[in-house]
């Protein structure tokens, strides 16, 4: 009987400590989701009770997502519980192309050099289509979501080509910076057909396998990206 309610208890303990993390990374999502919407302002200091009135959150698990958010700079903690999350200027952003420019340059390499011919020819396929259905229609909701999904198919296989963990995981951080910094972006129809060309340019370098032309394309395509980030083009 007593080795029965020991193991209740730890059954019990167990539970309640997976539910923790579970409820801190509903609180992290939560959060993220508030600076994508602006529901929660970026550059300015903040406190902790603020965020837990406007988000409905309860305190340790926002200080559990907290410090996860802070791990991966995306928001300053200081003394009395005031807290600041980053803010998407120029500076962000060139920094986050440029990291972004140094994993993928070499991913483009990898994907020319040994790259799934089949996953790049589906995916210039894809692109080809979206270019062809823009030829006859309006960009919209429907088209933008397309493009967006098309964008990450592509930059995920170019870090997916290094087969390296660590760079993954590293560029899923990124990714969230990336988005940040690309929140005022408006997408028009040319800027969209213009990104498929890009996009096609670094894809038909690496299926001809040729590693220096896939390089040299994904660096104009950021070089370009950037610039209209910070419209300058």
């Amino acid at each position: 009987m007593a080795r029965s309610k020991i193991r209740a208890g730890s059954t019990a303990a167990g539970a309640k400590a997976n539910a923790k993390p579970r409820l801190a990374e509903k609180v992290y999502q939560a959060i993220l989701q508030g600076l994508f919407d602006r529901t929660i302002p970026a550059g300015v200091k903040l406190s902790q009770a603020w965020l837990i009135e406007t988000l409905g959150l309860t305190a340790q698990p926002l200080r559990d997502a907290l410090r996860m958010l802070e791990m991966e700079g995306l928001v300053k903690i200081y003394p009395r519980s005031s807290i600041s999350f980053v803010k998407a200027d120029a500076e962000l952003a060139v920094s986050t192309y440029q990291f972004r420019s140094l994993i993928e340059r070499a991913g483009a390499r990898a994907l020319a050099e040994g790259g799934d011919p089949i996953q790049m020819q589906q995916l210039s396929k894809a692109h080809l289509a979206l270019l062809k259905h823009l030829e006859k229609s309006d960009y919209g909701p429907a088209e933008e979501e397309e493009l967006t999904s098309l964008e990450e198919r592509l930059h995920g296989a170019l870090v997916s080509a290094l087969r390296n963990p660590l760079i993954e995981t590293t560029a899923r951080r990124l990714h969230k910076y990336f988005l940040l910094v690309r929140m005022d972006r408006l997408v028009t129809k040319p800027l969209a057909v213009t990104t498929l060309h890009e996009h096609l340019r670094i894809l038909d370098a690496a299926m001809r396998r040729d590693p220096d032309a896939a390089e040299t394309a994904l660096a104009d395509h950021f070089r370009a990206a950037l610039q209209r980030v910070l419209g300058v083009s």
